[in-house]
C-alpha cells in the first residue's frame, strides 16, 4: 500500500517533531483564548505566555515569535553589527538552514567550526576570533546549539556549555543559544532548563517540536534585548495581532508537555538499538539520549533516498538529510509499537546489508 492511499492515523511520521499534532486540551484553550492585539501589547494570553517564559528561563523577558528561525535571526541581528562574523558549528541550523539569513538580515558572515557531536569547546571557538587587525571582519557574536538538531541530538555538558559562555564573555563576545529543543536537553540532563541556559545572553527556543504546540517560539534574553527585538520582529512581519489563540496552545505546551519528553528519548534509544544491529547501518547507539537519530546507511549499498523511498511505501517516513545519512525524530505522535513498527521495516529494507535487501 502506498503512502499516498494510507490514513494520516497508519503513517509513521519520524520525519521531525515539528509535525506533531495540537493536543485537544491544546485545541480548546485556542478556541476559548482571551485576545487582543499583541503589536499594542495588548494580548493577555501572549502576554501570560511570555511571562512564564521569562520566568522558566529565569529571564527579565521573552517575545513570542513565529518561528525558531525568525527568533534565532532576531537575536543575532540584536547582538550583532553588519559586517561581522558569527562563530558556529559547522552543522548549526542557523548557518545551514535559514537561508543565509545572518547575511541577508543582519549583513554578517557565518564561522562555521566543526567539533566532535557538535558541541563547540572555548578551544575550538578561540582558534577563529578574528584578530584585532583592520582589514578582517571581527568577531560579533558566538551561537551554541543544544540539543544540536544534525548531530544527532546531543546535549551539551553543563560545565563545558557554562565554560565556553564565560571564555566568550570575557573576550567580549556575547553568546546566542539556539535552544529549539532545550527542553529535551534538560529532560536528557536531569536539570532545569534556566540551569543548562543561564549563561547564555539570549535563548531561543521552540513550542512547536517536541512540545507539541502547533505554532511558534520563544526569544528570551534581558529586557533591553527584547525591547529590540520587538522593533526587529515587526520589521521581519512578525507582528500577529489576536496570537492569542496560538499562546493559549503554547502555554499547555510549556506547563505539561516536558515532563513527557523522556517518552520520546527511550523511543529513539529503542530505536537506535535496533537500527545499530541492522547490518550496512552505522549508528553509535550510546551517543542517542534525546529524540534524534541520524544514522549512516552507505554499508546497505542504497542511498538514503532509496531507503527513504521505500519506507515511505511501507508507511514510514523519515529524512534523507544527504545522500548517505537518514534522520529519524521521535515525538508525542509516534508511540513504541510504532517505533517497533518502523524498525521492522527499516530491517525489511536494508537487513541483507546490500542492495538486494531492497527487493524485500
Amino acid at each position: 500500500m502506498s503512502s499516498k492511499s494510507q490514513s494520516q492515523s497508519e503513517i509513521i511520521d519520524l520525519r521531525s517533531d515539528t509535525v506533531t499534532r495540537p493536543t485537544p486540551e491544546m485545541r480548546r484553550a485556542m478556541a476559548e483564548a482571551e485576545v487582543g492585539d499583541d503589536v499594542y501589547g495588548e494580548d493577555p494570553t501572549i502576554n501570560r505566555l511570555e511571562q512564564r517564559a521569562a520566568e522558566l528561563l529565569g529571564r527579565e523577558a521573552a517575545i513570542f515569535v513565529p518561528s525558531g528561525t525568525m527568533g534565532n535571526q532576531i537575536a543575532i541581528k540584536v547582538h550583532t553589527t553588519p559586517g561581522q562574523e558569527v562563530i558556529c558549528e559547522e552543522r548549526a541550523h542557523i548557518f545551514n538552514y535559514e537561508l543565509a539569513m545572518l547575511a541577508h538580515f543582519s549583513g554578517c558572515l557565518a564561522r562555521p567550526v566543526p567539533a566532535p557531536d557538535g558541541v563547540l569547546t572555548w578551544e575550538r571557538i578561540e582558534r577563529v576570533i578574528a584578530p584585532k587587525i583592520y582589514y578582517r571582519a571581527q568577531t560579533g557574536l558566538v551561537s551554541l546549539e543544544n540539543t544540536h538538531n544534525m548531530a544527532g541530538g546531543t546535549v551539551y555538558p553543563p560545565e563545558i556549555f557554562d565554560d565556553t559562555c564565560e571564555r566568550a564573555h570575557q573576550a567580549g563576545l556575547p553568546v546566542h543559544l539556539d535552544g529549539a529543543r532545550i527542553f529535551n536537553a534538560a529532560t536528557a540532563l536531569s536539570k532545569p532548563v534556566a540551569e543548562i541556559s543561564r549563561k547564555a545572553d539570549s535563548v531561543m527556543f521552540c513550542l512547536s517540536k517536541g512540545l507539541g504546540a502547533p505554532v511558534g517560539s520563544l526569544l528570551v534574553g534581558s529586557r533591553a534585548f527584547i525591547d529590540q527585538a520587538r522593533v526587529y520582529r515587526k520589521s521581519l512581519g512578525g507582528g500577529m495581532r489576536q496570537a492569542g489563540v496560538l499562546a493559549a496552545a503554547g502555554l499547555i505546551a510549556l506547563e505539561k508537555m516536558p515532563a513527557r519528553l523522556g517518552e520520546d528519548h527511550a523511543n529513539a534509544t529503542f530505536l537506535a538499538a535496533g537500527l545499530a544491529q541492522i547490518p550496512g547501518i552505522a549508528l553509535d547507539a550510546s551517543k542517542v539520549i534525546t529524540n534524534i537519530l541520524v544514522f549512516n546507511v552507505v554499508g546497505t549499498g542504497m542511498t538514503s533516498v532509496e531507503i527513504c523511498k521505500r519506507l515511505a511505501e511501507k508507511g514510514v517516513l523519515a529524512s534523507g538529510i544527504d545522500t548517505e545519512h537518514i534522520r529519524m525524530v521521535t515525538h508525542m505522535d509516534v508511540d513504541r509499537a510504532a517505533c517497533a513498527r518502523a524498525l521492522e521495516s527499516v530491517q525489511a529494507i536494508c537487513g541483507r546489508g546490500s542492495r538486494a535487501g531492497a527487493a524485500d
